[in-house]
């Protein structure tokens, strides 16, 4: 296996709350990694640490063979990491098509200048973004929606669209917060295709999820966090056995 994301020693706090605590984990290339654990456990801020929304007191990412820069955003973009959000956040009054063109334009080369004077090179580099766009749109399953404003859209497609998104980014790793939140049974089955699918295509994938099902029969590894520490890291057959994890979401007086 090779290692793609090592978090090493990351720590956070709010106040006089440890959000988290000394969390060091490892996700290998292609795979899906389930990052579990009850309300309040953390989850999310690893997450928004990872991505550059928070910076840590203490610890370190190391990327792909480099460590990360700390609370930049948008290099932490470009070298590879894009997210979606457990809130969904797309701009309401643009298209599908124009929200994932949003996306592609970190990949984009053409400047201001490029822009404003339509040179020939801008025509075509915005030909080939709103091209992939509309790729990706048909990719998630959403194509028929090019035009719609997303404010319109399904919750569902919705969710879709955060991912062609986050695609158009170009990731190495896709960090999905939540995804499954708020979908019916067949909208849950679709996702779990589409993430099967994005994973063959060689993207690995990092998974917070409530959806216990979803994740044990979707992810290779699993971390469990619990008031900010790591509790488990293993397999999904083996984290199910873990004493430590059924304290954690049944109570010790449920433990046994």
């Amino acid at each position: 296996m090779i290692t793609l994301l090592e978090a090493r020693g990351i720590c956070k706090r709010f106040g006089g709350l440890q959000a988290l605590s000394d969390i060091s984990l490892t996700i290998n290339k292609g795979e899906v990694y389930g990052l579990i654990g009850p309300n309040g456990a953390g989850k999310t801020t690893l997450f928004n640490v990872l991505t550059g929304a928070y910076v840590p007191e203490q610890g370190e990412f190391v990327f792909n063979g480099s460590e990360l820069p700390l609370g930049k955003p948008d290099r932490i973009v470009g070298r590879g990491i894009a997210r979606t959000f457990q809130n969904i956040r797309l701009f309401r009054e643009m298209t599908a098509l124009e929200n994932v063109m949003a996306g592609h334009f970190i990949r984009t080369k053409t400047g201001l200048l490029g822009v404003l004077l339509q040179t020939r090179h801008s025509r075509e580099e915005e030909r080939l973004s709103t091209q992939r766009a509309y790729d990706l749109l048909k990719y998630v399953g959403i194509a028929r929606h090019a035009d719609t404003l997303s404010r319109n859209l399904s919750y569902g497609d919705q969710r879709r669209l955060e991912i062609a998104r986050a695609l158009a980014t170009e990731p190495r790793l896709l960090a999905l917060d939540e995804p499954a939140a708020g979908m019916n049974a067949t909208e849950t089955v679709q996702l779990r295709e589409l993430i099967e699918t994005i994973r063959k295509d060689g993207v690995t994938v990092l998974l917070i999820e409530h959806d216990v099902k979803l994740v044990m029969g979707l992810c290779d590894r699993i971390a469990v966090l619990d008031f900010g520490k790591k509790i488990a890291e293993a397999a999904p057959a083996e984290v199910q056995k873990n004493k430590a994890v059924i304290e954690a979401y049944l109570g010790g007086g449920h433990a046994h």
